[in-house]
C-alpha cells in the first residue's frame, strides 16, 4: 500500500498549492523580459533517457573531472567534465529512479523496485546487484566502506563496499500519507545525516548504525493527514559544525552538528531543498519564490518571486550566483546578495525536478526527460 499513497499525495500537494477552496487556481507565474547581465553559455549534451510522470531522483555526480550519469532506461555512464565525451557506458536492462552515487571506485544506483546496483568507477563493469526493502528514491552515498541507501519504507540501509551485504540497518517511522520521495543520506566524517518522512533528522554511526543523535526539525500540525504532512525530502546541508534543514509544511533550521539541538528556525515550505554559502542558505520555497535566509539566526535577507508557482528545483550556487530549474526546462541564475535576476536559458522542453550541481564553472542539468547538459555563466560585454 505504501506506492499508491505516496502517488496520491503528489496529486493532493498540486492542489494544495495551486488553489484554496472554491477560488479559480492560480496560473504559473509568465516569464517577462529583463536585462541579462550574464551571457550562459551550453558546453555539452548528453541524452540518458528519462521519465516525465515519476519524477525520478537521477541527476550528475561530479568526482574529479569526470561526471557520473543515469538514466531511467537503465544506462549509466561517465563523460569528461570539461567536453561531454564518453569514456564509458554500461546498458543494466534495468527502469533506474535514483543516482549514481560515486566514491570508493563505485557508480552506486538504484531502481523503484529497489535493486541496488553497483559499478566499477573506472570501467562501468558490474560489481555486485542486490535487492532491498522499498523504491530508492534517493540518491545512495557512498563513504569509507559503506554505502548508505534510504528507501521510501523509512529505512536507512548500510551496505559493504566489497560485495553490497548489510552491515546495519536503521528505521523511522513513515505516516500514512506522505509525499513521493526521500532524503538524500550525507556522509560527513565517520557518521550519515539523512531526513525522514516523519520530520526528523537523525545522526547515525557510519561503521555500525548506532542512533548518535534524533531530532524533531518540524511537528506535525493540523487536524487533517495532508495538513500534517512534513516531509523533510532533500537532503541536509553540513558545514563545519553546522547542519542546515528545510522540509514541505514545516521549518527551515539549524542545527548542531554534534547533538542535533536546534539552534534556529523559522517556517518555510519547501519539498525541493537549499544550499548555501559562507553567509546565507538559500531555499527554493513550496510557492515558488527563492529566499534567502542568513545563516546566523534564519532572517529573511530577500525573496525573489518572478517565478511563482513555476514548480522550481532546488537551488545551487554558482559563484556569485544561484541557479534554479522550472517546470518549463528554464534555468535562472539569481544574484546571491540582492535576489536580483541575472540571466536565463532554455534547458529544453522537460521539467527540470533536481537541482542543478554546479562544479568547477560549469552547472550541469538533467531534466526529467533525461537530457544532461553543461552550462557556463560570463559577464556579457
Amino acid at each position: 500500500m505504501r506506492r499508491p499513497l505516496l502517488v496520491l499525495s503528489l496529486a493532493l500537494l498540486a492542489a494544495v498549492g495551486a488553489c484554496k477552496k472554491e477560488k479559480e487556481v492560480e496560473p504559473p507565474a509568465e516569464l517577462v523580459d529583463f536585462k541579462q547581465v550574464l551571457e550562459v553559455d551550453r558546453a555539452w549534451s548528453v541524452g540518458m533517457g528519462g521519465d516525465e510522470v515519476l519524477r525520478l531522483a537521477l541527476s550528475p555526480a561530479v568526482d574529479g573531472t569526470t561526471v557520473y550519469l543515469a538514466g531511467h532506461g537503465g544506462e549509466v555512464a561517465a563523460v569528461g567534465l570539461e567536453n561531454g565525451r564518453k569514456l564509458w557506458d554500461t546498458d543494466l536492462k534495468l527502469p533506474l529512479s535514483a543516482g549514481p552515487g560515486v566514491g570508493a571506485g563505485l557508480v552506486v544506483v538504484g531502481s523503484p523496485e529497489g535493486d541496488l546496483v553497483a559499478l566499477d568507477a573506472a570501467a562501468g563493469a558490474e560489481r555486485w546487484r542486490v535487492r532491498l526493502s522499498g523504491e530508492i528514491l534517493a540518491r545512495p552515498a557512498v563513504g569509507g566502506e559503506i554505502v548508505v541507501v534510504h528507501t521510501v519504507d523509512g529505512t536507512l540501509h548500510g551496505l559493504r563496499v566489497a560485495d553490497g551485504t548489510t552491515a546495519w540497518s536503521y528505521e523511522q517511522q513513515v505516516p500514512r500519507l506522505s509525499l513521493r520521495g526521500s532524503a538524500e543520506p550525507v556522509i560527513d566524517g565517520d557518521s550519515v545525516l539523512c531526513a525522514f518522512d516523519n520530520g526528523r533528522v537523525a545522526a547515525i554511526g557510519l561503521s555500525d548504525g548506532a542512533l548518535l543523535w534524533s531530532a524533531t526539525v518540524s511537528p506535525p500540525r493540523g487536524r487533517t493527514e495532508l495538513e500534517r504532512l512534513v516531509d523533510i525530502d532533500s537532503p541536509v546541508r553540513v558545514s563545519g559544525e553546522d547542519v542546515f534543514v528545510v522540509g514541505y509544511q514545516g521549518r527551515v533550521a539549524m542545527l548542531a552538528r554534534g547533538s542535533g539541538q536546534i539552534w534556529w528556525a523559522r517556517d518555510l515550505s519547501s519539498y525541493r531543498g537549499l544550499d548555501l554559502d559562507e553567509s546565507s542558505a538559500f531555499v527554493s520555497t513550496a510557492e515558488g519564490a527563492v529566499v534567502s535566509v542568513s545563516r546566523r539566526d534564519g532572517s529573511e535577507q530577500w525573496r525573489q518571486d518572478a517565478m511563482r508557482l513555476r514548480g522550481l528545483s532546488a537551488p545551487a550556487v554558482d559563484g556569485d550566483a544561484v541557479v534554479v530549474g522550472d517546470f518549463e526546462g528554464y534555468l535562472h541564475w539569481i544574484d546571491r546578495r540582492s535576489g536580483e535576476l541575472l540571466a536565463r536559458t532554455k534547458a529544453g522542453g522537460d521539467r527540470i525536478s533536481n537541482a542543478p550541481v554546479a562544479v568547477n564553472g560549469f552547472v550541469l542539468v538533467q531534466d526529467d526527460g533525461g537530457t544532461v547538459a553543461a552550462y557556463r555563466a560570463r559577464p556579457r560585454g
